[in-house]
C-alpha cells in the first residue's frame, strides 16, 4: 500500500510538520540531510520554506524530495498541529 502525504508545513530549525492521508501527524527533522548532495540548497531558509506536496510526496521547487517511506520511518508523532 502506497502512503500519501496530504499536508506539509515548514517550521523553524529545518523541521517540517506533516499530515498523512491515513491520519498520522508529526514532525520530520531535515538537519541530518542538509550537508548531503541536492539537500544543501535547503540551508537557504527562504528556499526551505517553499516545501510542498506533489503527488503525495514532500518536495521543493528544484526537485528535492523525501521518500514517504523515509519520512514515515523518522517521523516524530504529534496529536495536533504545532503552533510554530
Amino acid at each position: 500500500m502506497k502512503t500519501s502525504l496530504k499536508k506539509v508545513k515548514p517550521m523553524s530549525d529545518y523541521r517540517i510538520y506533516v499530515e498523512v492521508e491515513d491520519g498520522r501527524k508529526g514532525i520530520f527533522d531535515l538537519k541530518p540531510y542538509l550537508d548531503h548532495g541536492v539537500f544543501r540548497e535547503l540551508k537557504d531558509v527562504n528556499y526551505f520554506n517553499q516545501v510542498g506536496v506533489v503527488f503525495g510526496a514532500v518536495t521543493w521547487p528544484n526537485e528535492q524530495d523525501i521518500a514517504p517511506e523515509t519520512l514515515l520511518a523518522e517521523l516524530r508523532p504529534l496529536e495536533s498541529p504545532p503552533s510554530d
